[in-house]
C-alpha cells in the first residue's frame, strides 16, 4: 500500500517536514510494509519556504530586514531557477513578539521583496500568513518606494489623515518581475469579513481597535486606490486582506494572487503524487471552520478527491462536524489532545503525534 504524508506545520510545535516524518514514523510501526511517500505542505503562512525548500532544494539567501516591530530580523529568500519564494511571516509574524497591530508595519516584507527583484530573478512569489500586522500593506509599499502624506511605516495609526499616496517608484522597482501573492486565507480587506474584523483579535486589537482601525484602512483605500467603487474594487477582492492587507499592498503592484496550498501544490508536484497513492494523510495544528478558506487540509484533500483517493487528517485539535469534514473531502480527522492528551501533546509533539498516526494506520492500512 502506498500512502502519501503531506501535512503542513502544527503551529508552535512541528514544521511541515517535522510533522510529515512523526507520521511517517509512527505509521510504519504497524505497517512496515506500506509505502510511505512524505511530502510536507504549506499554505503561504509560517513554514512556506521551509516546504517548498523540502521539496525543491534551490539556493538560500539570507537578507536582514526591519522587523514588524523596528528590529532587523532576517528573512530567508528561497530561489529555484529564476523564482523566488519568501514568506512575510518571517518579516512581520507574530511570533517575533507581543501583538501591536496597530503600530506594527511590513516595511520589512517590502525590503524582502526590494532583495529578491535584485538578485534578477523574473518572479517574486511572496507567502502571505501568519502575520502581526494589520497595516493595509502600507510598510511594503513604502520600503519599495511609494511615499505618503502621512508615515507609511507606523501601523494603522500611523495613516491616520492620509490622502495622498504615489505608488510610481514602488512600481518602477517591481517592473518587468512577476509578482505572486500567495494567500492562506481568501478575505477581503474591509468590512464584517475583512482581515481586521477576523484577524485583528489574535494581532491584539479589542473590540473597539476593530472598528477604528477598520475606519483608518477604509480611509486608506480611499487614498491609495481611489473613492469610487470602481477604484476601490481592489481591496474586496479574494486575498486582499490576506496578512492585515499584504495581499491589498501586493495587488497594486499588479500581482497574481493565489491560494498559498495550489502554490505548494503545484511545486512539489502534489497531483501526480495523490494519483500514485493509495492513501493520503495530511494535518494541520488546528481543523476548523477555517480550514475551507485555503489551508492545507483542505486543499490536499481537494487534490485527493479529484484522484478518488480516501484522506485523512490528524490534527492538535479538531473542531469540525463529520457532516462538514466529509463536504470538505476528508473521511475522517483525528486529534491529538483527545487521543493522547493536551500535556504530552505539547511536551512531546513529535512522539504524540507519530503515537496517533499509528492508531490511525491500524485502521486506514491494508
Amino acid at each position: 500500500m502506498r500512502v502519501l504524508v503531506a501535512p503542513d506545520k502544527f503551529a508552535g510545535t512541528l514544521s511541515a517536514p517535522e510533522a510529515a516524518r512523526a507520521i511517517a514514523r509512527g505509521w510504519a510501526r504497524t505497517s512496515p510494509d506500506d509505502e510511505v511517500v512524505r511530502l510536507p505542505m504549506a499554505d503561504g503562512g509560517p513554514g512556506f519556504v521551509d516546504a517548498l525548500h523540502d521539496a525543491l532544494g534551490g539556493r538560500l539567501h539570507v537578507v536582514p530586514v526591519r522587523g514588524s516591530t523596528g528590529a532587523e530580523v532576517p528573512v530567508t529568500l528561497l530561489v529555484v531557477d529564476d523564482v523566488a519564494y519568501l514568506e512575510s511571516a518571517q518579516a512581520c509574524g507574530l511570533q517575533l513578539g507581543p501583538p501591536a497591530a496597530r503600530t506594527a508595519s511590513t516595511w520589512g516584507v517590502g525590503e524582502a521583496v526590494r532583495a529578491a527583484v535584485e538578485l534578477g530573478v523574473s518572479s517574486v512569489v511572496v507567502g502571505l500568513g501568519g502575520s502581526a500586522t494589520n497595516d493595509g500593506g502600507a510598510g511594503l509599499l513604502g520600503a519599495l518606494g511609494a511615499t505618503a502624506d502621512r508615515p507609511l511605516d507606523a501601523g494603522p495609526d500611523g495613516l491616520r489623515g492620509v490622502t495622498s499616496v504615489d505608488l510610481a517608484a514602488a512600481r518602477q522597482v517591481v517592473e518587468g518581475v512577476d509578482l505572486v501573492a500567495a494567500s492562506d486565507v481568501d478575505v477581503p480587506l474591509l468590512g464584517l469579513f475583512g482581515a481586521t474584523k477576523t484577524f485583528g483579535p489574535q494581532k491584539g486589537l479589542d473590540e473597539a481597535d476593530l472598528l477604528e482601525v477598520d475606519g483608518l484602512l477604509d480611509a486608506w483605500v480611499d487614498a491609495v486606490c481611489g473613492p469610487t467603487p470602481a477604484q476601490r474594487r481592489v481591496a474586496d477582492a479574494p486575498g486582499a486582506g490576506a496578512a492585515g492587507g499584504l495581499g491589498l499592498g501586493l495587488l497594486l503592484l499588479g500581482a497574481d494572487r493565489r491560494p498559498g496550498v495550489a502554490v505548494v501544490a503545484e511545486a512539489v508536484g502534489l497531483d501526480v503524487a495523490c494519483a500514485d497513492a493509495d492513501l493520503v494523510v495530511s494535518g494541520e495544528g488546528s481543523y476548523d471552520h477555517t480550514s475551507r478558506s485555503g489551508k492545507v487540509v483542505h486543499g490536499v484533500a481537494q487534490v485527493a478527491g479529484r484522484h478518488a483517493r480516501p484522506c485523512v487528517a490528524i490534527a492538535g485539535r479538531v473542531t469540525v462536524g463529520a457532516r462538514e469534514m466529509r463536504a470538505m473531502g476528508v473521511e475522517s480527522a483525528y486529534a491529538m489532545l483527545d487521543l493522547v492528551g493536551e500535556e504530552r501533546s505539547f511536551a512531546d509533539p513529535s512522539g504524540a503525534l507519530a503515537d496517533v498516526a499509528e492508531r490511525v494506520a491500524r485502521t486506514w492500512s491494508r
